[in-house]
């Protein structure tokens, strides 16, 4: 039953580590354009302008698609309560495996947003 806590815990790491993030990114970009911390993309560095918008973009993704994540994840463990450990870790492995696709996959729609905004200097489009 140990095992079984420690995944049903695990598979909600990237759900909350979304949801902290975004909220955190939607507040705010950090305070200076840096390659240690944050939305950290070429054209997200252009500039102050670049690094605000992706961080509000991405962040708003993050937060969103993170709220959305969750309760599947969670409820999803119940299956596999009362299984043997080869079973949980499987099937948390799956669902943290899975919950990769959104964690990672925002940067496309951010990069696409910052492209279809900025030019490939980072001077913003106009409509």
């Amino acid at each position: 039953m140990f095992f079984w806590i420690f995944m049903f815990f695990m598979t909600g790491m990237v759900p909350f580590t979304m949801i902290g993030f975004g909220k955190m990114f939607l507040r705010g970009a950090p305070k200076n354009v840096n390659s240690v911390f944050g939305y950290r993309t070429v054209m997200s560095m252009k500039n102050r302008d670049t690094w605000e918008f992706a961080h509000k973009y991405f962040g708003k993704l993050w937060y969103v698609w993170g709220l959305a994540l969750l309760p599947p994840s969670m409820i999803s463990m119940f299956f596999v309560a009362g299984r043997g450990e080869d079973a949980v870790g499987y099937f948390g492995g799956a669902i943290v495996v899975a919950q990769m696709i959104p964690f990672l996959g925002a940067i496309i729609p951010t990069e696409r947003a910052l492209r279809k905004n900025f030019d490939k200097n980072g001077r913003a489009l106009k409509d």
